[in-house]
């Protein structure tokens, strides 16, 4: 066990009768350590090492090591491994709903779901072990659903400027599962000539179109 606190002197006080009794009264004041870290350092310092090597060679002792630390100091944020991925997943989805926040801004509905796209499709292929973890299931211990709600009612409410909000959830599965895909696709480099790239352009003309 760590403890949080460390002595910072003993002041020692006499009086007569402990002077008769041969000893001194005793006082001992404390102040608590500094921290050296926090849930969000250690969130960052995990995230950085799941860009470069993926989350199934995370670990809490390379975290622990990363951050000058013993893996002990950690299970004070993280219960265990899993509750570090369960945050980092969480992270993840954050970061990408920010991401295609982004992408939308102010545009008109149609242009704000091209730019959507785009920015989805984007973020996938630059930042592959990241997205991958925005597909991990979330857990009751997290809270991994609420940022993944917040997502999909970002999503719904730009879907639902075009499909209306009575079709936008099938909408929204729809562009979803047709991007996923074509992330998928080109992770595999299966795209190529007789399978072109321009297929996305033409699959979100006619998304659009579908409306």
């Amino acid at each position: 066990m760590i403890y949080g606190v460390h002595f910072e002197y003993v002041h020692r006080t006499s009086s007569k009768r402990a002077v008769k009794r041969g000893r001194q009264d005793v006082h001992c004041f404390s102040m608590p350590y500094p921290s050296k870290t926090d849930r969000q350092t250690i969130l960052a310092t995990a995230m950085d090492q799941v860009s470069r090597d993926g989350v199934q060679k995370l670990a809490i002792r390379s975290v622990a090591a990363a951050l000058d630390l013993a893996p002990n100091a950690l299970y004070r944020y993280f219960a265990n491994l899993a509750a570090l991925e369960a945050a980092l997943a969480n992270e993840s989805r954050r970061r990408l709903h920010e991401v295609l926040q982004k992408a939308a801004g102010k545009k008109a509905p149609e242009e704000a779901i091209r730019s959507i796209a785009r920015a989805y499709v984007r973020f996938a292929r630059e930042q592959p072990q990241v997205f991958a973890l925005t597909m991990m299931p979330s857990t009751p211990e997290t809270e991994g659903d609420a940022a993944h709600v917040q997502s999909w009612c970002f999503v719904l409410g730009q879907v639902a400027r075009i499909y209306g909000e009575k079709k936008a959830p099938e909408a929204a599965v729809a562009l979803w599962a047709f991007l996923h895909g074509m992330t998928v696709l080109e992770a595999a480099g299966v795209l190529g000539e007789q399978k072109p790239t321009s297929s996305f352009e033409f699959g979100l003309r006619m998304w659009i179109k579908a409306a």
